[in-house]
């Protein structure tokens, strides 16, 4: 913004999930970094993640009542109307009050009620759609402005520009060589065998785990340490060894993943869309389990790094030890493979999305005040 101007005042919607939550904050923290007098708010409820994931990255929340939108036929959905009318307004309160230039968000329970009380109010909106097979709320939205962008080309959404997610500055600023000692050492792995790193997202995956759990004999007969990322709430009891055996290291949940994705050498995981983001990001080849349920989305979200030669897919239903031993072995002993995938992975990768998104909201705030000034200049010379 230019300077003596007031500072750009942003409510993001994108709460309830990991998912949602944290491209939302990627883009804030893009756009504090681009204007540090930004004023932004960010809408969340009492359910999911938002209360806890929100407020420790500084952000003031701002709670409205949730409005989960039935995915098909049901007594719910007759509740539906009157629990999204409670929502906007609540919503439309919190827009006047924070006196807001502009909407963006990013799906999930909170993105509806901000997209239609934005509407009311003849302010723009963003949207950002992470997923391969956008929600309910922004594929509405999409309809009612021209600012939609997506994370992949073939995303279908009316208006919609692919730019890629918004990542943290650690995962796009990440030289995963130069960091690669000091994150081995943290975690207690040698330096000089390779790595699996293995993660079911935030919550952790049954079927990851309990496949890669089963290979531990045939992993360290292959020289192969792993990094065992296994969700909070799953139990996986470290393997007994040989103090000469490669390191299986297990660990419930990784607060800043860069470290993770520094030792690792190749990963093994869900397709969640910010997991094939960062991973591409950061030139981390993987094979990917996509999450059976909803359609099949999460296949959709490794496919153009699949494409790419970047990563592999396998069914959830297939991953078994037996699929370690047989193919994900060989593929970590190819250190040439693996170089290629790597460098595969790295090309399909859009790092710099953040920034790139701040900058279009700034024109978008921008623009509206140029607008509100000619009226109020035309107003004036009509009086």
């Amino acid at each position: 913004m230019l300077a003596g101007e007031p500072a750009p005042r942003v409510v993001v919607a994108g709460g309830h999930s990991a998912g949602h939550i944290e491209p939302t904050m990627n883009f804030a923290d893009a756009l504090s970094l681009l204007e540090p007098t930004a004023e932004i708010t960010a809408l969340g409820t009492v359910r999911g993640l938002d209360t806890t994931l929100i407020p420790a990255r500084g952000y003031s929340l701002e709670l409205i009542p949730p409005v989960p939108l039935p995915r098909k036929l049901s007594r719910d959905l007759l509740h539906t109307p009157g629990r999204l009318r409670d929502s906007v307004r609540a919503t439309g309160a919190v827009l006047d009050r924070v006196r807001a230039e502009v909407v963006v968000g990013f799906g999930g329970y909170v993105a509806m009620p901000a997209y239609i009380a934005a509407r009311q109010r003849g302010m723009p909106i963003v949207v950002h759609e992470a997923n391969a097979r956008p929600g309910v709320a922004n594929r509405l939205a999409a309809r009612m402005t021209t600012h939609v962008f997506t994370a992949a080309p073939r995303v279908h959404l009316a208006h919609a520009s692919a730019i890629g997610i918004p990542l943290r500055p650690a995962i796009t600023r990440l030289d995963r060589a130069a960091l690669r000692e000091a994150a081995r050492q943290r975690f207690g792995l040698r330096l000089d065998e390779p790595v699996l790193m293995v993660t079911g997202g935030s919550q952790g995956a049954q079927a990851i785990n309990a496949a890669v759990a089963g290979a531990v004999t045939a992993l360290r007969a292959a020289g192969v340490q792993v990094l065992h990322i296994t969700g909070p709430q799953r139990i996986v009891e470290p393997p007994d060894g040989d103090p000469g055996d490669p390191p299986y290291v297990v660990v419930p949940y990784v607060d800043e993943m860069q470290y993770a994705y520094a030792a690792a050498d190749f990963a093994i995981c869900r397709s969640g869309a910010m997991t094939c983001a960062e991973l591409a990001a950061v030139g981390l080849p993987a094979a990917y389990v996509p999450l059976p349920l909803r359609g099949g989305e999460q296949r959709l979200n490794a496919e153009a790094v699949v494409a790419a030669g970047g990563a592999v897919i396998v069914d959830d239903s297939d991953l078994n030890a037996g699929w370690i031993e047989t193919t994900l072995i060989p593929l970590l002993a190819d250190t040439e493979r693996r170089a290629v995938m790597s460098a595969h992975a790295l090309a399909a990768g859009a790092p710099d999305v953040g920034s790139l998104l701040a900058r279009h909201v700034l024109t978008v705030v921008a623009e509206r005040r140029a607008v509100a000034l000619r009226r109020r200049a035309r107003r004036q010379l009509g009086g």
